[in-house]
């Protein structure tokens, strides 16, 4: 198979092996490299040169890294049986090695397999020593667009059952959430997911978006909860396919609150789902902290979740108002709002409701040009228990916020007018402990 690319320099003795020679040979630069070399701590070193750092693993077993520029190379230690070894791996395409001269060695077909698009267990108990190898069968099918060979589906989704049957333990929650992320930032990530489902993995890893399988919804809906789901990330990555991890991940996830939420209106007959958002975004929450992701992401995803149900402005004041209150949020939440929308197709969608919806973005992208990140407060804390003669406590953020809003809108403008709105506001501050507040409607 030739190369389109130019190969790395190699350590002496070393070999390229895994999913870097693979990349390789399909023309694709690696974005890391795994070696296999007679001395690892001598190639690591090697490869480190003087512009990089090389440092242990596992010294015990011989296994090092080195970091050049950024990018990762791993060493372990050159089996005796190469091609015992490479049969020990997942799938046939990853059972590869080179060395310096381009020379390939290949004892499971994977040649073949490149050439073929295809992706295909070297056998069922490989798949079964390694149960992540399951989950990496979806995520390399989809990034890679290969199709799974017939054989490795149905041991996929077989042990996949077993595994959900017999309570297999998971792989380390690091490595499966690795795994997840990187389907994800696939452009064929919403096919990526109907994949996983369709190997039963879905189940295993994110059960309460299947949840949605079969609650029928109606109204603005053509879809059941969770192939609405996955379509508004299609439709998602189809306007901005370099949307970023969290606003893929709160597509994904934005109605996965629904069938827990879901009622029936006695008046109607239609389903109901009140409070979708804030169960969804608590749902949220504890998958993604489940997955350890990172804090920051796993906060940002929730809030675009517990957001997306906001009632787009129809005038310029509340705009400006919805600006204010999700400036943090924006522009990620205009761009899932406008995938549910478009993932949206039922019978109560109509040419003068997406026109609506245009508007309010429109208006909404008015308002953020028009008026850039607020200036600094115009009152303190201490400043506003003074004036009102109160503690410290939830009353004092509320009346902060309350300021802050009313200078985003343009109605007050220097502190004394800011002391003056308070002063005014005094009576309905003080009879209500939780503070002026202008709730969101959620339907």
């Amino acid at each position: 198979m030739p190369h389109r690319v130019k190969l790395p320099a190699f350590p002496p003795g070393a070999l390229l092996v895994g999913g870097a020679a693979r990349d390789l040979l399909r023309g694709q630069m690696p974005s890391d490299y795994d070696w296999a070399a007679p001395d690892p701590a001598q190639a690591a070193r090697w490869t480190a040169g003087t512009g990089g750092a090389a440092f242990p693993l596992d010294e015990r077993r011989g296994h090092w890294r080195a970091i050049v520029g950024g990018v990762q190379h791993d060493f372990v230690p050159l089996p005796a049986d190469l091609g015992s070894e490479l049969l020990r791996r997942d799938f046939t395409v990853n059972a590869l090695a080179m060395d310096q001269a381009g020379r390939v060695t290949d004892p499971a077909g994977g040649l073949t397999d490149l050439r073929r698009r295809s992706l295909r267990m070297i056998s069922e108990q490989n798949l079964r020593d390694d149960p992540l190898r399951l989950l990496r069968a979806a995520r390399l099918s989809t990034t890679l667009d290969f199709r799974l060979e017939a054989q490795t589906r149905l041991s996929v989704q077989h042990l996949a059952a077993e595994a959900l049957a017999q309570h297999w333990p998971l792989p380390a929650a690091e490595r499966s959430g690795a795994e997840l992320n990187a389907l994800l930032l696939s452009d064929r990530a919403a096919s990526g997911v109907l994949l996983l489902k369709e190997l039963n993995l879905l189940a295993l890893y994110l059960p309460e978006l299947l949840e949605g399988a079969g609650v029928v919804q109606g109204g603005f809906h053509h879809l059941d909860v969770l192939h609405h789901n996955i379509e508004a990330l299609h439709q998602l990555l189809a306007r901005f396919p370099d949307a970023d991890l969290a606003l893929r991940w709160a597509t994904l996830l934005h109605d996965v609150g629904k069938p827990r939420t879901r009622g029936v209106n006695p008046n109607t007959g239609r389903n109901t789902y009140y409070g979708h958002a804030e169960v969804g975004a608590q749902m949220t929450a504890e998958m993604l902290t489940r997955l350890k992701q990172p804090r920051g992401l796993t906060e940002r995803v929730s809030a675009l979740v517990g957001a997306h149900m906001v009632h787009l402005p129809t005038t310029e004041r509340e705009a400006s108002r919805f600006v204010h209150r999700r400036r943090p949020l924006l522009p990620d939440l205009l761009g899932l709002m406008l995938a549910d929308r478009e993932a949206s197709r039922g019978p109560h969608s109509t040419p003068q409701t997406r026109l609506a919806y245009q508007l309010g973005f429109e208006q909404i992208l008015s308002a953020q040009q028009e008026r850039p990140a607020p200036p600094p407060p115009l009152l303190s804390g201490r400043q506003v228990m003074a004036l009102l003669n109160i503690p410290p406590g939830p009353v004092v953020g509320e009346v902060i916020r309350a300021v802050n809003e009313a200078a985003a809108l343009g109605d007050i403008r220097t502190p004394a007018e800011a002391e003056a709105f308070v002063q005014a506001g005094r009576d309905s501050f003080m009879s209500n402990q939780s503070g002026p507040q202008q709730v969101d409607s959620q339907t």
